[in-house]
């Protein structure tokens, strides 16, 4: 668990670098909400409810990759939807939103998120609504830090949606072997945290 020294450190230098990062890409992300708006006929930018820090419920940005279906005739996909689950190949994304997943630009918006304090650059991802509740135990210590746009469990997945895309069921799949490893790797990551893993972390995740 950080210390109060190692959290103010973090959060320094969270603000630093979102806030240059932000005021370097604006332009770009701006265009990208445009043309997301554009082909979706509706906001580029989009909102999602996710569970952050001290279990307190927060707005994550994204830039909008995948139109709304009618789920009425596919009960699988509807579901996949609900637990916030995409495969490869889901017809949900779009021809961009392809493009914007698999180099994770559509979450450059969360600069925004890391500025205002409801993230951090580094960390464990944060689950949407019904996941972190389940956590108990000395698990919860993941709780205890802001929630990240990378981190080595995001890192370890990066290509979550074709591994889940090879399972007949990616919904048990996900829940009982992909959830459970990420949560090992999340509460090693806050129990072992150190500045310089930070580092490491963003670094792997702009150039590999």
């Amino acid at each position: 668990m950080l210390t109060k020294k190692e959290q103010i450190i973090k959060r320094i230098f969270d603000i630093i670098f979102s806030f240059f990062g932000l005021i370097f890409l604006f332009i770009p992300i701006l265009i990208l909400i445009i043309i997301s708006s554009l082909s979706f006929n509706n906001l580029g930018l989009y909102g999602q409810r996710r569970v952050g820090q001290k279990a307190k419920l927060f707005t994550l940005y994204k830039i909008r990759t995948m139109r709304d279906l009618d789920f009425s005739r596919d009960s699988k996909l509807k579901l996949l939807d609900k637990y916030g689950i995409t495969l490869k190949g889901d017809k949900r994304v779009t021809f961009l939103g392809k493009f914007l997943r698999r180099y994770k630009i559509d979450e450059l918006p969360q600069l925004y998120n890391v500025l205002i304090g409801d993230m951090s650059l580094v960390g464990p991802r944060p689950d949407i609504i019904g996941y972190a509740d389940k956590l108990g135990g000395k698990d919860r210590v993941i709780l205890t830090v802001r929630p990240g746009i990378t981190g080595p469990a995001t890192l370890a997945f990066r290509d979550e949606e074709t591994l889940l895309a090879k399972h007949n069921d990616p919904l048990s799949f996900n829940n009982e072997v992909i959830w459970p490893e990420k949560i090992k790797l999340n509460r090693q990551y806050v129990e072992n945290w150190s500045f310089k893993k930070d580092i490491n972390y963003i670094l792997q995740s702009i150039f590999n």
